[in-house]
Parts: structure tokens; sequence; C-alpha cells
């Protein structure tokens, strides 16, 4: 019987993981299913590009993984029974409840992400937009594009996202007036040279920023201030943080307090070993033991980790590890300006960074460059697929079990 691989999720994380197992394994040991509602790859680090105006290059699934041997299955993930190695899929753009269909996985990789996160905000939810998916990115464009000339708009949170956000609309719209609200110092986990070159950019392009300035309830013409300011919005985007899919949390895998899914050093599942978490659905912990942040930065490499686990353990060859690792922090500012703050392995800038239209182009390289992974996903890797080590007989999926599976 062939070794049923579910990946759940392709992002950036899943879509790798997917085409790197194709590419490891031999194609008559094992079948490898990817869930995903849309049918072509979103490039999520090009969103706020998308909510201005322009337009993306579009990367259909069937083209990417033709050929490879990985299955598209077009639906939405509704449940994950962990103990009975379940998914409980809807086909895509069928009622919740319609449709419903059980694939059965040996092993699951969990890619699931994440979206933007309200807060608990009032009126967050109701009033504001967000970047963090393309329909909220079409949905901004949407409005933006109804605004007229001095309409004002306000950019929630100093984060990489809020910067790019902020940055983007107004150098795509000089005519309307962008605020960004930031409860901290504008950059302050960048060097001295990148918060003066951010500072540099923002002023430049009319961006009034309002520094330890935290939002606290939005309303359909504007947003409320921790202090009792209220600041005018006919657009309002928030980009304060990232929350994981909840479906995590409804299972037995062990979770943190945020619903990300606690894994090892292989991407490997703490409390079930034939689990995989990958990308900003995983909590998984980078040098000096501080959690890896939610970016594609971690994600492609726990992928690759994941996918190269999955291979040797079911080969029956050795487990390589690696320490996932930063090199830089990569932020646009428009079209024409950039800055790449370069950083420790733990994520804290350095002193040096590079800035401007070089900068521009770096960034722009690096994004091109994932998409190309994602889109040419067994490009690079060895030939050789391996085949399958025998198997144990399976084992009753006791606590104890998983336990010392996992051991």
């Amino acid at each position: 019987m062939q070794h049923r691989i579910v990946v759940l999720g392709a992002g950036y994380t899943g879509a790798v993981a997917a085409g790197r197992l194709a590419r490891r394994l031999h194609r008559a040991d094992v079948t490898i299913t990817l869930v995903n509602p849309e049918p072509d790859f979103v490039e999520r680090v090009r969103l706020h590009q998308l909510a201005v105006g322009q337009e993306l290059k579009p990367r259909p699934f069937g083209e990417i993984f033709a050929g490879t041997g990985v299955t598209l299955k077009l639906a939405r993930v509704t449940g994950v029974d962990v103990d009975r190695r379940t998914v409980t899929v809807t086909p895509a753009g069928t009622a919740p409840a319609g449709g419903a269909e059980v694939l059965e996985y040996d092993t699951l990789v969990y890619a699931l992400g994440s979206t933007w996160n309200d807060g608990g905000v009032p009126g967050a939810a109701a009033h504001a937009h967000e970047v963090s998916s393309r329909p909220g990115a079409l949905r901004l464009r949407e409005r933006l594009a109804a605004l007229g000339a001095g309409r004002p708009v306000v950019v929630v949170g100093g984060g990489l996202t809020g910067l790019e956000a902020a940055t983007e609309i107004a150098e795509a719209r000089p005519d309307l007036r962008v605020t960004l609200a930031t409860p901290r110092v504008l950059g302050d986990w960048l060097s001295g040279k990148g918060r003066t070159h951010l500072r540099k950019v923002t002023d430049k392009l009319g961006i009034t920023v309002h520094e330890h300035t935290t939002v606290t309830a939005v309303t359909a013409d504007g947003v409320t201030t921790a202090g009792g300011a209220t600041l005018p919005s006919d657009a309002t985007v928030w980009t304060t943080g990232f929350a994981v899919h909840p479906l995590a949390r409804a299972t037995t895998l062990h979770t943190t307090d945020h619903g990300q899914i606690t894994v090892d050093t292989s991407m490997r599942s703490h409390s079930h070993p034939d689990v995989y978490a990958i990308g900003d659905a995983a909590h998984a912990l980078g040098p000096g033991g501080k959690p890896l942040r939610m970016s594609c930065a971690s994600g492609v490499p726990m992928a690759w980790q994941a996918a190269d686990a999955i291979a040797a353990r079911l080969t029956g060859t050795k487990v390589p590890s690696i320490t996932i690792r930063y090199f830089q922090q990569c932020v646009s500012l428009g079209r024409s300006e950039g800055l790449i703050q370069f950083v420790t392995a733990d994520d804290r800038a350095r002193d040096s960074a590079l800035t401007g239209r070089l900068a521009a182009r770096y960034k722009e390289l690096i994004c091109k460059g994932a998409a190309w992974g994602v889109a040419h996903p067994t490009v690079g890797l060895p030939t050789r697929r391996r085949r399958l080590a025998p198997r144990p007989a399976p084992a009753a999926r006791t606590g104890a079990a998983r336990a010392e599976a996992s051991a």
C-alpha cells in the first residue's frame, strides 16, 4: 500500500514542501495530496502591491505541479482528527457543510498559515481592511480606487507589513493623506542607519507618522487612540499582527496559547509524530532558543527541513539537521525605495543596512526568488528518488504508542 502524504495549505511553505517531497520519494511508494482552496499560488509578500492596483503574475498550480506526481485538491479544510489520521475537506466554492469529504493520511504536513489579527479591537473586524489575503487586498484596492484626492487613509501597525502598505499606498496615490499609527518608535528594531532611511522615505512620501499611538477603536470614518484622539480615515488598513488558523487548537495536537503547533527541529509535532507543521502554523525554535517569527524567511527553510526529514524517515536514511537562522530583513518602501536590514542569526539588527534603489532591487530579487522556488519546486534537487524502507505492522493509536514513536 502506498504511503499517503497530505499537505494542508499551498502558500510558500506548503507548496515548497509538496514539491520537495515529490522529488525525494518514489512515486510507486507514495501519494502526495496538496489541499488548497485556490487554484493558483498567491504571492503574499506582494499583496500590498495588489492593493494599490498593480497586477501580479498568475501562477496556476496545475502548471506548477504538472508531471510531479502531486495531486491538487481544490478544497477548504474544515476538520482535522490527528488521532484517527483523517482530514475533512469541503470542495472550494461550496457551502461550508456541502460536499464534505474525508481524506486519510499516514503523514500530515500542516501548513495552513495565518491571517490578520484584529486583536479584538472594537470595530476593527467590521471597518478595517487587511492585506494578508488576496480577497482582502482586492477589497482594499476597490476602496482606494473609490477615494478622491485629499481623502485620509490610516495604516495601523508599524511592523514590516504596515511599513510596506503605508509606503506603497503613499507612492501610488500621492493625492491621498496617508497616516501611519504605531505603538512604538518608528522602526525601533532597526539599526540607526535603517531608522534614518525609513524616516527619510516616510517624510518624502508625505506620510504622517504617529508614534507611541495605540488604536483602541475603529469606525467607518476614523480610528480612536488610547489617548482619546480621533484620526479621520476613509480606509483603515490593519497590520498589527497575524493569527494562525484555529483548526490546530481544536485537535489533540500540542499547541501554544496562540494556537501554533509545537515542533522539534525537524518540524515534527511534539505530540503526534506523524504530523509535521511548517510556516506560521508552527512554533519552532531558532538560534538562542527564540521562536522563529512568522515570515517567508522562516517558512521556506522550515518546509525544506520538514520535507527532507519526512523523506529520510520513510526511506530509512539519516535525518538531516540544520539550524534555521536569519541573515536580513527585507522591506520594500514603494517601488523605488527599499531597506535591507542585516541581522544576527537570532534576528537582531546589525549596524549595517542597505538602502535606496539598490535595496529596492535587492528586495525585488528576493521576492522573485521565493516565487520561483514555488513555481519550480523540483529544480535543483537530486533526480534520484529513494524507495521507502519496509514498515513495521501498524500499532494501535494510543498515547503510549505516539510517545514511543516520537522517542
